[in-house]
């Protein structure tokens, strides 16, 4: 018999075997200073395309006044417990129905974090007589909720609804020898492509097959949509989906998130998720914060207006450039380039030493080898000042990449 961490000490992951080289730096990097477009970085300021704050809500006087108050109020450990046994108030109640009537469903149920939410909402929304179709590129919340399935589950091609469709066949002969359902699950949108879910056409799909759907919007939640009520808003059918999930960490810089469905749907969620029914309630701090952000989102609408002239700026300019952004339809801005993980470290640090550049490095096994993914958030802090920059920097890197100048770099350091 092997001793259990012999395979934990010999095989670091396709990942950690880069961890000498890369923690502190290109991993775990440390940016310090007010969350805002330009930050610290490694002794120096730098623009910063990697914090998910879409709106610019991480340090806006109105939320670090709201924030201020509640901890002052409640401390941080108020409510104590679990909701369903001590860690319930109406604060709790209000945010629940202000984001519910926001996304235009019945009610809504808070969770702590969108991660350990979303696991635990698939692990109670089927059991093993159910079928699980998903889109292969879904977040890795979404994968592991699906691995906790102990029936059967299907997966498509990335937005291909073609792909989706021979899936659905395939999962209603099942679901019916079985005597289950089917649950489709997509995001709104897809957080490393930036590319909306196909949603209006798998709505579509239900005139044809019988089945619930479960839509990720954490990326869409405050940035698509009329008022930023997400993706499923801004495609028109948002009555189509069956439970909405959206998360506070993106456009509402904050913590929690929430599942949005008719009122018999969120009251099963509410008695059967294990992750919420055994996990101390979200503090006061957040509910009273998020209260706040989200009536932000629906009397400031300018917020995402700078937001957007930010995205269009940014991304008509990388294009104009020549830069492959793929097929990008929302603010998440990807710029693909062609390279090995060395060749990437040496790039990044080009980028974030000489041009003062901070962006996500992207590289196998999140995406193929031999490609690297330089992922933007932009938000409404930038300014065009910041796009101008950054477009002259990947213009510089780009041409040094072409020109083997990171591959001699990467090969230098690594002997």
């Amino acid at each position: 018999m092997k001793d259990l961490f012999e395979r934990i000490i010999n095989d670091k992951g396709p990942l950690g075997k880069w961890a000498e080289q890369a923690e502190g730096y290109y991993v775990f990097p440390k940016l310090e200073g007010p969350i805002s477009n330009r930050m610290g970085f490694n002794g120096k300021k730098v623009i910063t395309w990697s914090i998910n704050d879409y709106l610019g809500l991480a340090n806006h006087p109105e939320v670090i006044k709201a924030d201020a108050a509640a901890a002052a109020e409640h401390g941080m450990a108020y409510p104590m417990g679990a909701r369903m046994m001590s860690g319930h108030t109406h604060f709790h109640e209000q945010l629940e129905q202000e984001c519910a009537e926001f996304v235009h469903k019945e009610a809504a149920y808070l969770v702590n974090f969108g991660y350990q939410g979303m696991v635990s909402a698939i692990d109670a929304l089927v059991t093993k007589h159910d079928v699980i179709v998903y889109d292969m590129d879904t977040h890795a919340c979404i994968i592991d909720g699906v691995r906790l399935h102990a029936g059967k589950r299907f997966v498509y091609k990335h937005n291909d609804v073609e792909s989706l469709e021979k899936n659905l066949k395939r999962a209603t002969k099942m679901a019916t020898e079985n005597g289950g359902g089917i649950l489709v699950i997509s995001e709104g949108v897809f957080g490393m492509r930036g590319e909306q879910g196909k949603l209006k056409e798998i709505v579509a799909l239900k005139e044809k097959y019988n089945f619930r759907f479960l839509v990720d919007d954490a990326h869409g939640f405050g940035t698509l949509g009329e008022g930023g009520r997400g993706a499923g808003v801004e495609q028109g059918v948002q009555d189509g989906i069956d439970v909405y999930f959206a998360t506070f960490a993106k456009s509402m810089a904050g913590i929690g998130a929430f599942f949005a469905a008719d009122k018999d749907i969120i009251q099963y969620l509410k008695y059967n998720m294990r992750s919420q029914m055994f996990a101390k309630s979200l503090p006061m701090v957040m509910v009273k914060g998020a209260l706040k952000r989200l009536d932000m989102l629906r009397t400031m609408p300018e917020l995402k207006e700078k937001l957007w002239e930010n995205v269009n700026a940014l991304q008509s300019g990388l294009k104009e450039n020549g830069f492959d952004i793929g097929n990008t339809n929302t603010c998440v801005t990807p710029v693909f380039l062609e390279g090995d993980i060395p060749e990437a470290m040496a790039m990044v640090n080009d980028l974030r030493e000489n041009h003062g550049i901070f962006c996500s490095i992207v590289v196998y096994p999140v995406i193929p080898k031999g490609m690297i993914l330089l992922r933007m958030i932009p938000t409404a802090a930038h300014t065009l000042e910041d796009v101008k920059a950054t477009i002259i920097a990947f213009s510089e890197i780009r041409d040094k990449l072409k020109q083997g100048v990171y591959k001699k770099i990467a090969e230098a350091m690594l002997g």
